[in-house]
């Protein structure tokens, strides 16, 4: 694809250097968090049997997504498949063909670190990596892909981008075009690992014969959205052993998050300019409204035991040719505490998108 067809702006975004170290304190805290042997006991009940099963490793090119207000940054959510890295890296350098030796070396020792984690052997490293992902050809970000194989190829890592129907199961584990599948990018939207498609690759990932990245565990911990219900409890995270400067971290950055039948109909209506309305499994912005946007009807839909509400909280702004704007977010790219990467996405409409003329990736501006 020529970068005109990428979803690249031309616009830089701005973000100041102290907002910056604000969104870095949150991603560190929260990962911390997620090590926590208080709180992962407390999502024992809640989580299912794939996040409950630990499989030693925990989850390459992870997402955190922020708005900034006019108090500082505010975290948005979190993924585990978090795409655009590739697309960050063209923002900066629009003409590039693969990642720097910097990027690169730096990306892909996340991976190498990771199959260490679950080789429990820390100079472990795969000879093989699937990238996982459902109609691969068929998704927007299907060249990232293609630039991810480039890179483990030039590491002398042979890897295969395919659907979960392409692998097949032996007695030791999954095999592809007949050969053993030792570490999985996943990239694949079923976070738990519930659909039928998946039946062999969560056998593999229970039984420890298959490397998964991002997994179940890691998704359970951090990603799913209704982890955001418990960061935003100061009584429930001093539980946990958070001091006060933690706890001052938490109740800066996390925006109010409630499920919807915490409210009765006639609150919900009343104030749902206040909130943003999401399915707590959804991702890419799917089925998520703004509340001002909301209708009654549309709202008496929602399910109120499936949708979280979250303080609703503007984006800023980046200005683009005379006389037009575009809403910002932020994302950091993260494995475990350790900072990837940074892009902004800048985009009209309601939700993030990558479909706004001039819009989608952008390059960030640090200011004082």
């Amino acid at each position: 694809m020529s970068p005109s067809s990428l979803p690249i702006s031309p616009y830089p975004a701005d973000l100041s250097r102290r907002d910056l170290r604000r969104m870095i304190n949150v991603v560190r805290l929260l990962h911390k968090l997620s090590e926590n042997a208080g709180y992962r006991n407390y999502l024992e009940s809640l989580l299912p049997a794939s996040a409950r099963f630990d499989p030693g490793n925990q989850a390459v090119m992870m997402g955190y997504d922020f708005h900034v207000s006019e108090t500082g940054p505010k975290l948005i959510e979190v993924n585990t498949n978090a795409g655009g890295i590739w697309y960050a890296n063209l923002s900066h350098d629009p003409m590039a063909v693969e990642f720097s030796a910097r990027v690169g070396s730096k990306l892909l020792k996340t991976f190498c670190d990771d199959y260490g984690l679950f080789r429990r052997n820390a100079v472990a490293r795969p000879e093989r990596i699937v990238i996982l992902d459902e109609n691969p050809t068929g998704q927007p970000l299907y060249s990232e892909m293609r630039i991810f194989v480039l890179m483990f190829e030039k590491a002398g890592i042979e890897a295969v981008i395919a659907p979960p129907e392409a692998i097949e199961t032996q007695a030791s584990g999954l095999s592809l075009g007949g050969k053993p599948v030792e570490m999985i990018y996943n990239r694949h939207c079923d976070f738990y690992l519930n659909a039928s498609p998946l039946d062999h690759i969560r056998e593999a990932y229970l039984k420890r014969q298959v490397c998964l990245s991002p997994n179940p565990r890691a998704y359970g911990l951090l990603a799913d959205k209704r982890r955001m219900m418990l960061w935003c409890r100061p009584v429930l995270m001093r539980g946990f052993g958070l001091a006060d400067a933690e706890l001052s971290i938490l109740a800066e950055t996390i925006p109010e998050t409630l499920l919807l039948r915490e409210l009765t109909a006639d609150e919900a209506w009343r104030t749902r300019k206040q909130w943003v309305f999401k399915p707590d499994t959804g991702y890419a912005s799917r089925g998520v409204y703004v509340g001002e946007k909301l209708t009654r009807h549309k709202l008496a839909e929602l399910d109120p035991e499936n949708t979280l509400i979250q303080r609703r909280i503007h984006p800023s702004m980046t200005p683009g040719a005379p006389q037009q704007a575009f809403k910002t977010d932020y994302r950091l790219f993260v494995y475990r505490d350790r900072i990837l990467g940074a892009a902004a996405r800048i985009y009209q409409g309601q939700v993030t998108n990558l479909r706004t003329e001039n819009g989608g990736f952008a390059k960030i501006r640090l200011t004082v």
